[in-house]
């Protein structure tokens, strides 16, 4: 199979008998490696992926777990850790004793997160609307749709291989 991936490269690449299905999962690897640079860009101050941390910190509730957030982010408590520590030296989240059990710890975002926030969420909702301008509404449907599904089935897989190790 051959695609142009990229206006920039002069030739297509012929990705000979490959399969659609291990073409999409390289192709969303590329997505995300070039949406983390730009985005690593926008921001400046922090990185797109401590960036993310602070958006999935906004749709809890209440404050949650290292363990919770990990869950919703789809990454190791190692990597969500490491991410929190850096946000935290630099001023944008608190760790807090959880009041009902002090052994575990809670995420709070601070001032500097909403202010953060103020700063950057119409350029975010603008460079969203930029990037997908020319995407039908009922492709971006068919691609979340798509994507939640292999999510689904990758959760039961990443569970089945947790039980065989």
């Amino acid at each position: 199979m051959k695609y142009k991936i990229s206006d920039y490269m002069d030739d297509e690449i012929d990705f000979g008998n490959m399969d659609d299905t291990f073409f999409l999962i390289g192709l969303l690897n590329e997505f995300m490696n070039r949406f983390q640079v730009v985005g690593d860009s926008f921001f400046g101050e922090i990185s797109w992926k401590q960036c993310f941390v602070l958006i999935c910190l906004g749709f809890f509730q209440e404050p949650p777990s290292l363990k919770e957030l990990s869950e919703l982010m789809g990454s190791s408590h190692q990597n969500v850790k490491q991410m929190l520590l850096k946000l935290e030296r630099t001023g944008y989240v608190k760790f807090v004793s959880d009041e009902r059990d002090g052994r575990k710890q809670r995420i709070i975002v601070t001032e500097k997160t909403q202010e953060f926030n103020k700063r950057n969420d119409a350029p975010s909702a603008e460079f969203m609307k930029q990037l997908f301008e020319e995407v039908d509404r009922k492709d971006l449907e068919i691609t979340i749709k798509t994507i939640m599904q292999m999510d689904d089935k990758l959760k039961i897989l990443g569970q089945q291989y947790k039980k065989e190790k």
